[in-house]
């Protein structure tokens, strides 16, 4: 399974960015579809998540209220949009899937990624 994400950019403070990922084939069902950032200096972060054996849909406290995630089954695309960006969403940001756990959760390791884009806030 292939991952490209695209759609970064540099953009100011209170703009606006909308990340795409295109998977290499159908890989929804049984996965969990994610977004990551890694920023200098700090750990890679979760973003949100969305469990397709659930539906449930997880958000990092940073970004609850301006990021939205989103899919697209019928084009194997996952989506971040991302509205009143600050500075400290500054980062490379990647795509990420992970086959759901035994009780149906989303893993904590994601087994698959994508090469990242890298999204400026100023």
């Amino acid at each position: 399974v292939q991952l490209v994400e695209s759609g970064g950019g540099s953009v100011q403070a209170g703009g606006s960015l909308r990340l795409s990922c295109a998977a290499s084939k159908y890989i929804y069902f049984r996965y969990c579809m994610g977004w990551f950032r890694q920023s200098p200096g700090k750990e890679r972060e979760r973003v949100a998540h969305i469990n397709n054996g659930d539906g449930s849909v997880y958000y990092a406290d940073s970004v609850e209220g301006r990021f939205t995630i989103s899919q697209d089954g019928a084009k194997n695309t996952l989506y971040l949009q991302m509205n009143s960006l600050k500075p400290e969403d500054t980062g490379t940001y990647y795509c990420a899937a992970g086959r759901l756990t035994w009780n149906g959760r989303c893993p904590n390791n994601f087994g698959y990624w994508g090469q990242g884009t890298q999204v400026t806030v100023s």
